[in-house]
Order: structure tokens, then sequence, then C-alpha cells
């Protein structure tokens, strides 16, 4: 009979697990339609008031004159009792035509529609032709506030002017724009005017839920991938595309197919050497960190860079895509960070700080940079301040933020990782071991997917994983790497991570 408690324990990590993945694929997803949902509400609104307009510009029953087939030429024959309804149906359109006007006025016409072409460019923009959903909007409502006055006893006109709003209602054009702007935006094929490529972008892909991250065991595929050291490595969303930079300003694609690596991409047109790569929530995305003094924005599937981010005055260290893939963040050595509007290819805002920044990451709402003089600083994205400052031992050299955002891991030149609860700001967990120890000032750490390993290699060429409960030392693997390891990255799913070196290897470990 089994010992009390020995069932219920991985039974108990095992639906920890879940819950994360769980909350992980929910905030993935939420990401997509935080800016759609509040765009589509807003034109709805728009539609409401134009429907309601619409409703009192149509005479109402009773105060109609019934149906005749009288002209104009016999206004003179009408009876007494006829001439003063006419008159005050008259009277009824301009009073409700004037309100009309007060409302919706050409003014403030253009102002809405210039809200609705925001909204809709924070969503997606279309490119592929001048009906804009914007555009389309505008048309309406200056068809509604520039409407010709209409004569009551002239049929046809009436019926003209009234048109619009009996065969098709304001609300029916709005939502149908919606549907168009909906489908644009899960189909990835209508772009930005200022944005890169003009390819037709697929779906997001889905990604693995990780359970339980699998320890990897042996090297089983060792590739001399670049021309020089290798600085950074990093998977795509999908975990079977890699991509690595190095010194010789080149970014390799990689498919992880099975147990190997296969040459998938060059991405060309770097400045000067990579320092470090990331992928944007849809995995088409590749935004580079370089000693030019700026970042570089790829798309995938094309060989040379679309957009330079330029305005560091130094080595830029650390540029990393936000939840949205219209937004960056990068670290640079000149003592600054920045937040980028990818859309427009600008800088939305610079932070100073007081010493030189290693690397970034991003929250919802939080930035948190690492820098030289042994701190971790945290910005919130919505406010000009610094919120919090935790001081650690060493220059930080790299920052890996957990899928449930609760924990922060740093790696530092005093040769440990720390593990940051960031719901209390406290060091959770110090790792140490006999022979780690930091190679450079950009050396790379991790979490697993399901934040239960922290990994991290060292000067001698080793990889060393740390067990995130019980801080103790789970496994060290030696082998390939004969020069200090660089950077390491953990696929999504688990089951397979990539180490990279100073002396241009690229190691897969399963």
């Amino acid at each position: 009979m089994a010992g009390p408690g020995v069932p219920g324990a991985p039974a108990a990590r095992w639906k920890r697990h879940i819950v994360r993945q769980l909350r992980l694929r929910d905030r993935t997803q939420k990401a997509l339609f935080l800016e759609l949902v509040p765009a589509y509400n807003h034109l709805l609104e728009k539609a409401e008031l134009l429907d309601k307009f619409s409703k009192k510009l149509q005479p109402e029953p009773n105060s109609v004159t019934p149906t005749t087939h009288q002209g104009p030429w016999e206004e003179s024959e009408l009876d007494s009792d006829q001439v003063p309804s006419l008159v005050a149906l008259r009277v009824k359109w301009q009073e409700e035509e004037e309100g009309l006007r007060l409302v919706c006025g050409e003014a403030k016409q253009a102002r809405v529609s210039q809200e609705l072409k925001k909204a809709a460019k924070r969503t997606v923009s279309i490119s592929e032709g001048p009906d804009t959903l914007g555009d389309g909007m505008r048309e309406r409502s200056e068809t509604l506030a520039l409407a010709p006055e209409p004569e009551p006893l002239e049929k046809e006109a009436c019926e003209k002017w009234k048109r619009p709003f009996r065969s098709a209602s304001a609300t029916s054009l709005t939502l149908s724009h919606c549907v168009d702007v909906v489908k644009g935006l899960l189909d990835f094929k209508k772009r930005r005017g200022h944005s890169i490529g003009g390819a037709p972008e697929q779906r997001y892909h889905i990604i693995p839920v990780c359970v339980a991250a699998r320890l990897p065991t042996r090297a089983q595929d060792v590739l001399d991938a670049h021309l020089s050291e290798v600085n950074a490595v990093r998977f795509g969303p999908n975990s079977s595309l890699l991509a690595t930079g190095g010194a010789d300003r080149l970014i390799h694609l990689w498919n992880v197919v099975g147990s190997r690596l296969e040459a998938n991409q060059t991405l060309e047109g770097a400045g000067g050497s990579i320092t470090s790569v990331d992928f944007d929530p849809s995995g088409y995305q590749v935004l580079a960190a370089t000693y030019n003094q700026a970042a570089q924005l790829w798309k995938v599937g094309e060989a040379q860079s679309k957009e330079t981010l330029s305005g560091h005055k130094d080595k830029v260290t650390a540029a990393k895509f936000k939840l949205t893939r219209h937004q960056a963040v990068t670290g640079s050595r000149d003592r600054t960070v920045k937040e980028w509007d990818l859309g427009r290819a600008y800088c939305s805002r610079t932070i100073n700080v007081l010493s030189y920044c290693n690397d970034v990451v991003c929250g919802d709402h939080i930035i948190i940079s690492g820098h030289n003089d042994q701190k971790i600083r945290f910005w919130d994205s919505r406010g000009p301040h610094c919120t919090q400052v935790i001081p650690v031992q060493g220059r930080v050299t790299s920052l890996s933020l957990s899928h449930d955002q609760l924990h922060l891991l740093s790696c530092s030149r005093d040769n440990t990782l720390k593990v940051i609860d960031l719901r209390v700001s406290n060091i959770r967990q110090v790792f140490r071991a006999d022979g780690f120890k930091c190679g450079s000032d950009w050396t790379k750490a991790v979490f697993s997917p399901d934040r239960s390993y922290a990994l991290a290699g060292s000067c001698d060429g080793a990889l060393y994983i740390w067990d995130v409960d019980t801080g103790k030392l789970e496994s060290r693997l030696q082998g390939p790497h004969c020069a200090a390891v660089n950077a390491v990255a953990w696929c999504y799913s688990g089951s397979h991570m990539v180490s990279v070196d100073q002396g241009r290897k690229v190691v897969l470990w399963q």
C-alpha cells in the first residue's frame, strides 16, 4: 500500500501545471483582442446614435397626410384641414433637421470620423483600397449631415432623402464593417500603411500547452552555425522555429525537426553584432538588438530588414516585443530604455536611467530592466516614473519573466541566479553551484515554460539546471560546448532546449 501523501503530491503538481498553462493561454488569447473590443464597442455606440436619428427623421403615422395621388399643382385644391398639417409637417422636418445638424454637425462628424479611423487603425489598418471603415462611416455621416432639405409635397424627393435609412440601416452597415475588421485581424491579410512587409500574413500559431517541462539529458544536434560567437537564441511561439543571432551580424532561422536543426532562412542587413533576438506574439516578426545603436525588425520570409529603430546613442543590448505585436521595448548602454510604436516606427517614450541597461522584459503593464549598477528597476508603462528598485549583488546580465508574470529570474556577475516573487517583491531563491560562472555581461538565463526549473550556461561550457521549488541543482550537462555559453532557450512545449556559445556552436538538447 502506498504511503500517505505520495499519490497526492504528483497530482497536485500536475493540476498546478494545468492551471498555469490555462492562464497563459487565456492571457495570450486575450492580448489579441485588447484593442479590438473597445474599438468594436465604440463603433456600435456610433451606429446606435445614427440609427436613433434615422428613426426621428421618419414622420409619425398620425402626423402624415393619407396617401393621395395629388401633385404639387393641386396644392391650391387642398381643404383647410389638410393645410395646417402640411405646414406642421414641414416645420417638424425643419426642427428635426436643425437638431440633427446641432448634434451631428460637420465639425463633430469630422471628429467622429477621425476617432473611428484611429480606432480601426488600432486593430487593423486597411491598405487594399480606398474604401476603409473610417471612410465608409464618414460617407454616411456626411450624407446624414449634409442632406438637402426635403419638400413634403414632392414625394420622390422625400423618398430619396429617406432611402438610406429604409433599406439599409446604419447599424447593419457598421456591423458589416466590424465583421471585416475582425476577419482582417484574425487573418492578418490587411496591414498598416507604415508597417513592414506587404505580403499577406498567416494566423497566429497555437502555443503548445506545457503540462510539465522535460529535463534534457543529452545533446541531439551540434552545429557550427555562425562565423563567430553566437550571442542570442530564441524560440518562436510554436516551438518549431528557432532564431539565433551572432557577432557576424546575421540572424539564422532554424526548423526543429525531430532531433535535428534544419536551416530555414538567413536574415541579413543588421548594422552591427546581434545582442538579442525576440519573436512577436504571432511568430512572424523578429526583433533584434544590435551594436549599431539601433534595433531592427524583420518579417519571417523576407531576408532584408524592413524597419530600423534608431535613437539610442550607444549599443542596444536588449530588444523585446510587448504583449502586442505593434509595440516593443529596447535597452541600451546609453543609460536609456525606450518604448516603440512599431506601426509608425517611432519612439513613443524614453526612460532615462542612471546605469547601463543589460536586459529588459515586459509584462501586461510593466517594464523591468536590469542594470550595470546591480539593480533591477520596475517601470509602469502607463506612468513616467520608476515604481520600484530591487538591489542584487553583481551586475545584472539577464532577466526572464515567468509566463504567469508572478516570478522574475535574474542572472548576475556574482555567479548567482535569483528568483524574485513579484507579488511581494522579495528574493525567494538564490541559485549557486560549484563551477558555475557567468562568462560575460550578456549571459542569459531562463525559466522553463512551466517555471519548475531555472537554466543557465557557464563559462566552462556546461549547462546548469536548478529546481525552482527546492533550490537544488537538478542537473549539469556538459559535452559539446568548449567555450563559454552565452545564451539558452527553452521551447514553449517544454520538450527541448537550445544553447549557444562564444565558439560559434548551437546545440539542441532533448
